[in-house]
C-alpha cells in the first residue's frame, strides 16, 4: 500500500518527466514503433503494454497530441540519460567567458598584490579572460613606470597559465593589460617577453594635482 509520501513522490516524477509512460498513457489505441524504433503499427493500449512487458522495457509517449498518440518501447532510464548527456554536451559548447576585472594601485602592497593574484589565477582556471586595470591618482600619472612594472610583475609571475591579449595600455588615467587562459597543447608566452615598443601610452603633459 502506498503511503501519502510515496504518492506526493510518484506524482512529482511524473511532473519533472515530459513523458507518459506505460499505464499513465490515456489513449485506448497508439501507434507504436519498436526498441529500433521500428514501425509497428497502430496497435490497441493493452497490446502495446503487453508487448513492453514481453521485452522488459518502458512504453513511452513521444508525441502525445498525435491521433493516435505515438509510443515507443524503449529502456526509459537510458533515454533519459542519453538526452541528458546530449543536453550537457550542447551546453558545455555554448559556455560563455566572461572578463572579469581586477583592479590595482600603482601602491599595491604585497598582500593585497598575492590575494589579487590568487582570484586572477582561479579565474583563468574557470575559463574566463581578465581585464586588469592599474588607476592612477593626481600626480601618480606621471610615475607611469610604477605602473608599468606592476603589471610586468603580474605577466611573469602568471607566465604559467596566460597568453597576454592586450600588453599595458594607457588609456586615460588607467593602464590596462588583457590577458587569457594559455591555450591547451599551445606553447606558453614566456614570462620576460615584452611587447613592441614601450607598450605605454605617453602621459597627459598636465596631470591633475593630488
Amino acid at each position: 500500500m502506498k503511503t501519502i509520501a510515496t504518492e506526493f513522490r510518484d506524482r512529482r516524477h511524473r511532473e519533472e518527466r515530459k513523458h507518459r509512460l506505460n499505464r499513465e498513457i490515456m489513449a485506448p489505441e497508439v501507434r507504436l514503433s519498436g526498441p529500433e524504433n521500428e514501425p509497428l503499427g497502430i496497435v490497441p493500449l493493452q497490446e502495446a503494454l503487453r508487448m513492453a512487458g514481453e521485452l522488459d522495457v518502458d512504453l513511452v509517449e513521444i508525441a502525445a497530441n498525435a491521433s493516435p498518440p505515438v509510443c515507443r518501447l524503449m529502456d526509459y532510464g537510458k533515454f533519459k540519460y542519453q538526452e541528458q548527456k546530449k543536453a550537457a554536451e550542447a551546453k558545455a559548447k555554448q559556455t560563455v567567458i566572461e572578463i572579469k576585472e581586477v583592479k590595482f594601485r600603482p601602491g599595491t602592497d604585497d598582500g593585497d598584490y598575492n590575494i589579487k593574484l590568487r582570484n586572477i589565477r582561479r579565474f583563468l582556471a574557470e575559463g574566463d579572460k581578465c581585464k586588469i586595470t592599474l588607476r592612477f591618482r593626481g600626480r601618480e600619472i606621471t610615475h607611469q613606470q610604477l605602473g608599468l612594472n606592476l603589471l610586468n610583475r603580474l605577466r611573469d609571475d602568471l607566465a604559467d597559465s596566460i597568453q597576454v591579449e592586450q600588453f599595458p595600455k594607457l588609456e586615460g588615467r588607467q593602464m590596462i593589460m588583457m590577458v587569457a587562459p594559455a591555450r591547451a597543447g599551445g606553447k606558453k608566452p614566456a614570462g620576460g617577453a615584452k611587447p613592441q615598443g614601450d607598450g605605454v601610452a605617453a602621459a597627459p603633459e598636465a596631470a591633475d594635482k593630488a
